[in-house]
């Protein structure tokens, strides 16, 4: 008899994970996890003993056989940190995977092994499938040759079914070329079993993002953009997922162990689109040498992508020999890059304490130095503290830095922004495309090359680095928020818009955003939008009381007579802090307010206030468009030329932008 021939099924179940063997598919409670075939291999052999040990010799003999040019240590690390992150578990406390230091691993968790049988378009001779009862009945000892032959399914399966090209390549070793112009270095693991060293491998990322963003010809996505997908565990993507959402070529992973001064580096380099290992490696040094080996396998990738990145083979890079640092300094240094990266009041005041501390200990490391300069920067920039104060300090650390080390992009971009803040315009370009052209991949230096470019005028060349600054670091609230503005400062409103809206809040910019957004409405003549962005600004800079007035005038009297109540109760709550100490609101605000209400006379002299304490805001004069009943004032010409800006710059900005 011809019946319709099913399909065996093969599934392993274990607590509330179930594993379809013949798919390659992992569920918890029913939801499919994303996981990357290889845990999922090494899944699969262990699930064939449980309660045994699967030593790393029969993993390495199953999973990478002889020829594959995966090196075994590195794809192994990494294969059971993703999987320990799929499933919940971890190397201290195991629930599922244990270590055996040395030998390999073991999986403890009790298993149960079901056959199911599915219909396919085809027919045979098809004898009769098991009664669940039966199935159910016979005993464990049993259903371990099922667990067995699933598992051996599994490597055939996803070697025939699953990516195919791809995997056939990572599992026989076939070699491809595949050209890299783009690349992603996806947060290290951190093997440690410390939670509290999370940030030593978030720094040997940044360090190594670092490095490869110095060579010509390839983009490397930003170090705060990949942290995206640090921890995501259950929802991480699957690496063409990563390459789609990032448009990279090629991503780098892999993972850190760090035991007292001495710390091992595993990296591997991967194709995004097809997921296929292109290249490994382990390191491992004392942390003293800790800049060398960050160089090492900066080099080592390096070599590999330039391979593709042209026909003919290129001549090895040479290594740039670094000093050594201390420990501690660079312990330091990794700490306050962690915290001023929050972009954050607290994180930037976190950041000098462990900047301060970094080059107390070592004060011959300059990034320590550059980060210093940042965090005063910011602090600065947002009138947290003086700006005379802030900027002073900024730049003596920036150019501390410079003096320590030349090549070190960082420290130019530092300077940049300090020179900007003083007004040293032509400077302040002059550094920043030094900082370019020693790290083409600077996110920063191309954010503030764009500002500078804003500042003359130059708008579409300002949006097009604003543009690469987010291509490269593209999950930045900070990078989306600075192209945003750039957009509305140029008067393109509904981009802007768009721009605006995949920024989130809190941080420094938020109260600043929402009145950006809340002016774009106001010019677009849609006072209800305004209105919500005007209330937002007020609740975001702690102005609640001011908030529920103008909401209340906004209900009785419109938006025309609730638009001058949020102006005046903005100003009286923005006087009032301006005369205690820092942080206070920034003069330049205030003038701004007074402008849009046509208070010319009271607009100038917190334009004044404003010069003399040498606002960061203030280099937005001639850009921003709260200002534009002003400019007919000579007032305003005269305070531009003081400010070193040219007749020009106000002249063609008089009808452009939003501040």
């Amino acid at each position: 008899m011809e019946v319709p021939q099913r399909s065996t099924r093969r599934v392993v179940r274990f607590g509330v994970f179930e594993v379809d063997l013949r798919a390659g598919e992992l569920f918890k409670q029913g939801i499919k996890i994303r996981l990357q075939q290889q845990p999922l291999r090494v899944l699969a052999l262990l699930l064939e003993h449980p309660g045994e040990v699967v030593t790393r010799e029969d993993l390495r003999q199953a999973i990478w056989p002889a020829g594959t040019v995966v090196e075994f240590d590195v794809g192994l690390d990494a294969a059971i940190h993703k999987l320990r992150g799929a499933l919940g578990d971890s190397a201290e406390n195991p629930r599922l995977v244990e270590t055996l230091p040395r030998r390999g691993y073991r999986f403890m968790a009790a298993v149960d092994a079901v056959v199911a049988s599915e219909a396919v378009q085809s027919t045979a001779a098809a004898p009769p499938a098991p009664s669940d009862t039966a199935r159910q009945a016979v005993p464990m000892r049993k259903r371990r040759p099922l667990l067995w032959a699933g598992g051996m399914a599994v490597v055939v399966a996803l070697l025939l079914a699953v990516n195919t090209a791809g995997l056939r390549t990572r599992l026989l070793g076939r070699s491809a070329t595949t050209r890299i112009h783009s690349i992603a270095v996806l947060p290290l693991g951190n093997l440690s079993g410390d939670s509290a060293q999370e940030y030593f491998a978030e720094g040997m990322t940044e360090a190594l993002v670092t490095r490869l963003g110095q060579t010509e010809g390839l983009r490397v996505i930003s170090h705060t953009s990949t942290m995206h997908y640090k921890g995501r565990g259950e929802t991480m993507p699957t690496m063409p997922e990563i390459g789609r959402q990032l448009h990279v070529d090629a991503v780098v992973e892999g993972a850190v162990l760090r035991v007292g001064d001495r710390v091992r580096v595993t990296a591997q380099l991967v194709e995004a689109a097809t997921d296929r290992h292109l290249w490994a490696e382990t390191y491992e040094r004392d942390l003293r040498d800790v800049l060398d080996l960050q160089d090492a396998i900066a080099r080592a990738i390096t070599n590999e992508v330039q391979l593709r990145l042209s026909s003919s083979q290129p001549g090895p890079v040479a290594s740039t020999r670094a000093r050594p640092v201390d420990p501690d300094a660079y312990d330091l240094y990794l700490r306050g890059r962690a915290e001023w990266n929050a972009w954050t009041e607290r994180g930037s005041r976190n950041g000098i304490e462990y900047f301060q501390r970094a080059v107390e200990r070592d004060p011959g490391y300059a990034p320590a130095w550059a980060g210093l300069s940042d965090a005063y920067d910011a602090l600065g920039q947002f009138n947290v503290l003086p700006p005379k104060v802030a900027w002073l300090k900024a730049r003596a650390a920036a150019e501390r830095a410079i003096q320590l080390d030349a090549t070190l992009s960082e420290a130019h971009v530092s300077l940049a922004g300090v020179l900007t803040h003083e007004w040293s315009w032509a400077a302040g370009e002059q550094e920043v495309r030094r900082a370019i052209a020693l790290n083409p991949n600077n996110a920063l230096a191309h954010q503030r090359y764009g500002y500078a470019l804003s500042f003359r005028g130059q708008f579409d060349a300002a949006i097009r680095e604003m543009r690469r600054a987010l291509e490269l670091d593209p999950f930045a609230p900070n990078k989306q928020n600075s192209l945003a503005s750039t957009l509305g400062r140029a008067g393109r409103y509904d981009e802007a818009l768009q721009a605006y809206r995949d920024v989130p809040d809190l941080d420094f910019n938020s109260e600043m955003r929402h009145r950006r957004i809340a002016a774009i409405y106001d010019r677009k003549g849609m006072s209800r939008e305004a209105m919500a962005e005007w209330l937002m600004a007020l609740r975001l800079g702690g102005k609640e009381e001011v908030a529920a007035s103008v909401d209340s005038v906004y209900r009785v009297s419109g938006y025309a007579v609730a638009r001058r109540a949020y102006l005046w109760g903005d100003i009286r709550a923005a006087e009032r802090r301006a005369q205690g100490a820092y942080p206070r609101p920034p003069s330049f605000v205030i003038a701004t307010d007074y402008a849009l209400l046509g208070e010319k006379d009271r607009a100038f002299a917190w334009l004044e206030r404003a010069f003399r304490d040498r606002e960061g805001l203030l280099m937005f004069l001639t850009i921003s468009p709260y200002l534009e009943a002003l400019r007919p004032d000579p007032r305003f010409l005269d305070l531009a030329r003081r400010m070193g800006l040219p007749d020009s710059a106000v002249q063609d900005s008089a009808s452009l932008g939003m501040h």
